[in-house]
């Protein structure tokens, strides 16, 4: 079973690369992040024709997830976290998928710093951890997956200099998913790639793809069931290449 996250940056202005990943790799289950779409536009003839089904929780302009299973529909569990009502933003959607519960989040990317942006972002860190909590305690095989926009060791970016002032690394952002992997979860590439080196992010500005100048913060997160059936996990990195391609590549994992 390949399970994939991958941030699309606009799916209706990526949607010929979404199915064009989708007739070519045939996942059997994705996440996206960064609709920004509403609800109403999210393109679902496009994505069955494909032959997926799919949740999603949309925002108009911003935001925005889901998650796509081939050959059937998701069941959805939860959207949204708890902690604050007042949260209007679309970051959260976990779902029964054959077995699974699989979640797609597109945490906040926290710029700029200091100020309420990144507090934010360390509040929803806060919230994921609780809700992550909750599903551990279910012990079922259970993939959070998604783009955390966290850098989590020096190694997962080309240059500690240049991200040295990012939210993406600072210290707080870094200890907050330092604490999540503490409860039990297993970071499903880092045990693949240990050393670091291995990009899912280059930015579209001063010819980062080009310089492979990329850094690693699409991340699938596994709970114990989930990681005793680990098989492999990588980045569709070519993906990324392609004419207007997202600026993030598909990343996965295989489990038995």
């Amino acid at each position: 079973m390949k399970i994939v996250t991958y941030n699309v940056n606009g799916i209706k202005a990526r949607l010929p690369r979404l199915v064009e990943y989708l007739t070519e790799e045939q996942p059997d289950i994705v996440c996206l992040q960064e609709l920004k779409a509403s609800d109403e536009t999210f393109p679902l003839g496009d994505i069955e024709a494909a032959g997926y089904g799919a949740v999603w929780h949309g925002q108009k302009s911003w935001n925005g997830v889901a998650v796509l299973a081939k050959g059937a529909t998701p069941v959805e569990r939860q959207r949204g976290l708890a902690g604050e009502d007042e949260d209007e933003q679309s970051r959260y959607l976990e779902c029964d998928v054959d077995g699974l519960v699989v979640a797609a989040l597109y945490l906040p990317n926290g710029n700029p710093r200091p100020g309420p942006k990144f507090d934010y972002k360390l509040r929803w860190m806060e919230r994921l951890a609780a809700r992550a909590k909750v599903l551990l305690a279910e012990e079922v095989p259970a993939v959070l997956a998604g783009d955390y926009n966290v850098i989590p060791n020096d190694d997962d970016t080309f240059s500690v200099r240049a991200m040295a002032e990012d939210a993406l690394m600072q210290p707080e952002s870094r200890a907050a998913y330092r604490r999540l992997l503490a409860q039990g979860w297993t970071d499903a590439l880092r045990t693949r790639a240990p050393k670091g080196g291995v990009w899912t992010f280059w930015d579209y500005q001063a010819g980062a793809w080009a310089r492979d100048a990329g850094f690693r913060i699409d991340h699938l997160l596994l709970s114990p069931q989930a990681a005793d059936r680990l098989v492999d996990a990588g980045v569709d990195k070519a993906y990324r290449g392609r004419e207007k391609a997202s600026d993030h590549a598909p990343t996965w994992v295989t489990l038995r």
